[in-house]
């Protein structure tokens, strides 16, 4: 155990809505302290995020504070002993000091008390497992000081035992080892998530979407899918085979044309080769309607762009629009092996920035002044004046476009004699 005051003069701490909210706590023989996540961040200098507070003081106690603070207090999660609490606009989760009594996947039996000592036992990682007081203490009761130090993400307790409490550690162990680990994973860990890997059968869609979509985004997602991977977990919870070099050239060409990074992208180059791999993944992972449409047409014939010239890609951006467009070409950059020196690569990416399509300039009014009757007839003849228009190179002049809609109506017209 130890206790040390490294966050002393951190300013979201001592001052705003956090430093209200332990105040508001710290009073009448209660103790409140921020916990888990925003500790390891500030520790390792990062922004602290979300706060999360546990206290000493039941949730009744907890919102008859609030409400005499004049605090809005909800109970999101009060049979677990959860009250968030909004201060500013800003949301706070205030957790009473609890212990699992029975553990049963993601839920568990728990009983409040008044032990930082167990309550840090009770979490899933050590570096997940320190608090910091008002003063800017941090209590560490589990090695997470050093741990954080060392950037080493390494399970409280035994491995297997915290595993089996909650399967969904497994992709956390990987996901928070990408975000803020370093090196290889704890080998008693990885070792432990393999053999507990048939558990991850037993997790919903949405908690395994959410943890994948943050790992693929994470600083040291290759590594970390490359270790998954190794282990038979990626293959597990995809249903089908991936591909960790395609992963690792699509985040090297998101950097080198500095892009924001994508975990739909990012998950179609790990995944998908073909449009029935991306319906088996969005269905796996529950994912939106948008990721799924996505990484569908990510997975649609992308490797067609090996072949394209400009004026091919022209006519696909002009179809595509040009966020499906980037994908896509995105996705067929990575699988031709991400070469980030490829100017050819990079030129088709860049397309939409360079050139934006026009508008296909005819009308049904242009068609019915050459004697065609509205119905189908019409609007097949728009289809095939488009595909001709495309097959021009979008022209815009009076001629050409005469001369398109000529040919057009004169294909219709003899397709409907014959």
């Amino acid at each position: 155990m130890s206790a040390e005051p490294l966050l002393a003069n951190a300013p979201w701490l001592t001052s705003g809505g956090t430093a209200r909210v332990l105040a508001l706590l710290n009073a009448d023989g209660e103790e409140a302290r921020v916990v888990g996540g925003a500790v390891r961040n500030a520790l390792l200098g990062l922004v602290p995020g979300d706060i999360d507070i546990a206290t000493t003081a039941l949730p009744d106690e907890v919102m008859r504070r609030a409400k005499a603070a004049g605090i809005k207090s909800v109970p999101t999660g009060i049979d677990h002993g959860t009250v968030t609490l909004v201060v500013d606009s800003e949301p706070y989760e205030v957790t009473t000091l609890r212990e699992d009594t029975e553990t049963f996947g993601r839920k568990a039996r728990v009983a409040f008390g008044r032990d930082w000592v167990r309550d840090a036992e009770r979490r899933d990682f050590t570096m997940n497992g320190l608090s910091v007081d008002a003063t800017g203490v941090v209590h560490d009761y589990v090695g997470g000081i050093a741990d954080a130090a060392a950037r080493r993400v390494r399970f409280i307790g035994d491995p297997g035992q915290r595993i089996a409490e909650d399967y969904l550690r497994i992709l956390r162990f990987f996901r928070i080892h990408a975000a803020f680990g370093a090196g290889e994973p704890d080998r008693d860990g990885y070792l432990a998530c393999i053999r507990g890997r048939a558990g991850l059968a037993s997790l919903s869609a949405e908690r395994v979407r959410m943890e994948m979509l943050k790992l693929l985004v994470a600083h040291g997602a290759p590594d970390a899918a490359v270790a998954m991977a190794d282990g038979g977990l990626l293959q597990a919870l995809s249903g089908g085979v991936v591909y960790t070099g395609p992963l690792s050239a699509m985040i090297a060409i998101e950097r080198e044309l500095g892009l924001d990074a994508s975990s739909t992208r990012r998950l179609a180059a790990l995944t998908v080769a073909v449009t029935e791999d991306a319906r088996r993944v969005a269905t796996r992972f529950r994912l939106s309607n948008a990721e799924a449409k996505a990484l569908d047409s990510m997975g649609h014939r992308w490797w067609r762009f090996a072949t394209k010239d400009e004026a091919n890609a022209r006519r696909l951006l002009y179809r595509l629009g040009a966020e499906r467009y980037h994908d896509r070409v995105l996705l067929g950059w990575a699988r031709a092996g991400g070469d980030v020196g490829s100017s050819r690569w990079r030129a088709l990416a860049e397309l939409p920035q360079r050139w934006i399509a026009p508008k296909f300039p005819l009308k049904a009014a242009d068609f019915i002044a050459r004697g065609m009757a509205e119905g189908p007839a019409l609007g097949h003849v728009l289809t095939l004046a488009e595909d001709a228009w495309l097959a021009a190179d979008f022209p815009l002049e009076e001629a050409a476009l005469a001369s398109i809609a000529d040919q057009a109506a004169a294909r219709v017209s003899r397709d409907e004699r014959t």
